[in-house]
C-alpha cells in the first residue's frame, strides 16, 4: 500500500486542495454557498490530480523517460509495480472524477461535463497518447489552466453558480504557483528529458532561463493577489506568504541542480499551501 500512496505523491495534492479552498472563500458573502458541491469539487479536484501522477508513471514508465531519472520513487520505472496496474490506477482515479463532475453537472449545470471532458482528456494526454503534449512544453500550460483558473473559478462556480473577479485573480496566482511546482521538477530532470527526447519547457528555455521563470511565476502570483484587493483587500493577508518563498528563489538562483532541487519542490509547497490558507482566509474576512 505504502508504494501506491508513494505513487500518488502526496506532495503534489496541495496543487489540488489550495484552488477549491480559495474557490470556495471566493464565494463567501456573495451568495448562499452549496457546501456539498465544495466538496465534490474537492473530491475532483484531488481525484484528477492523483490520476495525472499515476498516467505520467505510467505514460513515462513504458517510454523509458523515468530509467535515469533524480527524485521521488515512479511505480513502473523502479519496478515496484506493473505498468498495466499503474495504468489501472489513473484510469480509476480518473473515473472517480468523472463521476463527482458529472454528479456537479447535473446539480449545476450540463455544460461542467464540457469542462470536466476537456479535464480528462488533458489529463491522460499530457504524457499519454501518441503526441503527448506535456513533451511538447505545454504542461505548465495545462497546469496553471486546470489546476489554477478552472479549479478555482469552477468551485466558486458550483458554490453559488456564477464567477467573481476575485476568484479569476487568484485563479491566476494559484495557477502560477501550481506552475512553479512543475518547473522545478522539470528543472531537475532537463538532463534526463534532454536524453529521453522530453521537450519540456525547462528543456527549451534552458536552464538559466528557467530559473528566471520560477522566480517569475512566484513573484506573479502575489501580484495576483494584489490585483484581487481591488474587490476585497482583506485578500492582502496572502503577502504574509511571502517570507517563505526567499529559501527556495534563493536556492534555484544560487544554481542549485539534481537533488538539490527536491528540497525546492518541499519548500514550494509548502509555500503553495501558505498562500492558499492566507489567501482563503483574507477573502473570507471580506466576504
Amino acid at each position: 500500500m505504502n508504494r501506491w500512496i508513494a505513487g500518488a505523491r502526496p506532495r503534489t495534492l496541495p496543487a489540488a486542495v489550495v484552488p477549491v479552498g480559495v474557490g470556495a472563500a471566493c464565494a463567501v458573502g456573495v451568495g448562499d454557498i452549496a457546501w456539498w458541491r465544495v466538496g465534490l469539487a474537492l473530491v475532483v479536484s484531488l481525484a484528477l490530480q492523483v490520476g495525472v501522477n499515476y498516467a505520467n508513471d505510467y505514460s513515462d514508465g513504458v517510454r523509458g523517460t523515468d530509467d535515469a531519472r533524480v527524485g521521488p520513487t515512479r511505480l513502473v520505472a523502479s519496478g515496484l509495480a506493473t505498468p498495466g496496474s499503474v495504468r489501472l490506477a489513473a484510469l480509476v482515479a480518473l473515473g472517480v472524477a468523472a463521476v463527482a463532475g458529472a454528479v456537479l453537472a447535473v446539480a449545476v449545470s450540463w455544460w461542467l461535463l464540457t469542462v470536466g471532458a476537456a479535464a480528462l482528456s488533458a489529463a491522460w494526454l499530457y504524457t499519454g497518447g501518441p503526441k503527448p503534449y506535456g513533451y511538447l512544453g505545454l504542461g505548465e500550460l495545462f497546469v496553471f489552466v486546470f489546476f489554477g483558473l478552472v479549479a478555482t473559478t469552477g468551485t466558486t462556480f458550483v458554490a453559488i453558480e456564477h464567477v467573481t473577479g476575485p476568484s479569476v485573480a487568484m485563479g491566476a496566482g494559484v495557477g502560477f504557483l501550481a506552475c512553479a511546482l512543475l518547473v522545478i521538477n522539470n528543472l531537475r530532470d532537463i538532463p534526463t528529458d534532454t536524453m529521453a527526447g522530453k521537450r519540456t519547457l525547462a528543456v527549451r528555455l534552458g536552464d538559466r532561463r528557467t530559473r528566471w521563470f520560477y522566480a517569475a511565476l512566484i513573484a506573479a502570483a502575489f501580484g495576483c493577489a494584489g490585483a484581487a484587493a481591488g474587490w476585497r483587500w482583506e485578500v492582502l493577508l496572502t503577502l504574509a506568504a511571502m517570507p517563505l518563498a526567499m529559501v527556495p528563489v534563493r536556492t534555484v538562483a544560487d544554481g542549485a541542480v539534481g537533488s538539490g532541487l527536491v528540497p525546492v519542490l518541499g519548500a514550494t509547497g509548502r509555500l503553495q499551501i501558505a498562500y492558499g490558507l492566507a489567501a482563503s482566509v483574507g477573502l473570507a474576512l471580506g466576504g
